[in-house]
């Protein structure tokens, strides 16, 4: 075990799922709760593999129709358009805001398929033990959550736009299916980095250490 990580787990310590205070409880088998916020402490959350493999996999699934139905429908006097979150970023692009389409394209296509990714290499590493530095594993988990806050870029520029351009009967913008997809899959990649416990990444390593010695 020389040169092995020194983990809280190893320490007999444990952290708040809430507050993050990192204590030492008097019983290891039962910690107790939080001597600062009262939530129920718990050495790992339970069933968070399963949890976010679930959350991940029906993210995955709306993320198809996400980009697929059209998310704003425009509707002007004998005719009616209605624009995918591509079609968008390619509306934009070509009438010259590329910086508005850029931002889109990130917010709204990008992002979601990253975390996505990020997601699902994290939780396939934590179940096969795969090596590599769990430090990175750990930075990459806190980027998901701090990039998660921007995914509703697109729903937002929608809502807007849906708001101020309203001149009826001349011209009204109306939200279309798409816009629930890309909700649902922006609260499920949300819930489903809230759901996994990047504790399990550390014992991942350390299990990995054990076997090999």
């Amino acid at each position: 075990m020389t040169g092995a990580a020194r983990t809280a787990s190893r320490a007999g310590l444990v952290s708040c799922g809430i507050c993050e205070l990192l204590l030492r409880p008097a019983d290891k088998a039962a910690p107790g709760y939080c001597p600062r916020c009262g939530a129920e402490l718990a050495k790992r959350r339970h069933h968070s593999i399963q949890y976010t493999w679930a959350l991940v996999i029906a993210a995955a699934i709306c993320y198809i129709p996400a980009n697929l139905l059209p998310v704003m429908t425009t509707n002007t006097l004998g005719s009616s358009d209605s624009d995918t979150i591509l079609g968008g970023v390619v509306f934009l692009y070509t009438s010259g805001s590329w910086p508005l389409a850029l931002v889109v394209l990130i917010a709204s296509v990008m992002v979601p398929l990253g975390k996505l990714v990020a997601l699902t290499y994290l939780l396939i590493t934590v179940q096969r033990g795969l090596p590599g530095s769990s430090r990175d594993r750990t930075r990459l988990y806190r980027m998901v959550g701090l990039i998660g806050r921007w995914s509703m870029l697109d729903v937002f520029v929608d809502t807007f736009t849906v708001a101020l351009i309203q001149l009826q009967p001349l011209m009204s913008v109306q939200p279309a299916p798409g816009v629930v997809f890309f909700a649902a899959v922006v609260v499920l990649t949300m819930l489903a980095a809230e759901s996994f416990d990047p504790r399990l990444i550390w014992d991942a390593e350390t299990r990995r250490e054990k076997r090999y010695g």
